[in-house]
């Protein structure tokens, strides 16, 4: 099966949506798709699609390349729904595809840049121009400071501030012990403290 990437808001995105009870849990979609229903797998797409978009995008700094993992994402889960045992979360099962995805994706491109600012410099209108430079200043500080930190901190920074994961469902994303990942967010918080002193 493959997954079109609709764009938040077009009329193929609301018309999942309104297709689809918004009441149906992740686990009982993921039970419908695993008996072949495409409606099912339209409104699990048109929920995650955007924040795993935008994970997928700031890992691999590249729309298209994004955007084709996105699809490689949902394919698999197309593929794979009757195997999901509900020991994590839609949404952590989704992102650890996803990340295996994007390493692969990037062993073969070397040269790719992780972006962290492409969803935090989206200027907000209601500010004030002086408001608006001293959020620039400070997205761009933090931009910075999240360059310098190594591949492994940035990671778990990005799904704990960005997705709002928890240090268990990271460690699930990332496939390493729950210490491991406490350690990792331990010196990531600790070098970015470092670096936005000055």
């Amino acid at each position: 099966m493959y997954v079109a990437v609709s764009r938040p808001g077009s009329a193929a995105a609301v018309s999942a949506q309104s297709a689809t009870p918004q009441g149906s849990s992740d686990e009982m979609l993921i039970g419908r798709i695993a008996a072949g229903d495409r409606l099912a797998m339209q409104t699990l797409f048109v929920r995650h699609r955007t924040p795993i978009y935008r994970w997928l995008l700031r890992f691999v700094g590249n729309e298209a390349m994004a955007e084709d993992l996105l699809s490689d994402v949902f394919l698999d889960l197309w593929r794979q729904a009757g195997r999901f045992g509900s020991r994590s979360s839609v949404s952590t099962w989704l992102m650890a595809i996803a990340r295996n995805k994007a390493l692969t994706a990037r062993r073969r491109r070397q040269d790719a840049a992780l972006d962290e600012t492409v969803e935090s410099t989206v200027a907000d209108p209601a500010d004030d121009p002086e408001v608006a430079l001293h959020k620039k200043d400070r997205v761009e500080r933090l931009r910075q400071a999240l360059t310098h930190l190594a591949p492994k901190h940035r990671e778990v920074i990005d799904l704990v501030y960005y997705h709002e994961k928890s240090v268990d469902e990271v460690a699930q994303i990332l496939g390493v012990p729950c210490a491991t990942a406490k350690t990792r967010m331990f010196y990531a918080r600790q070098k970015m403290a470092e670096l936005l002193k000055w």
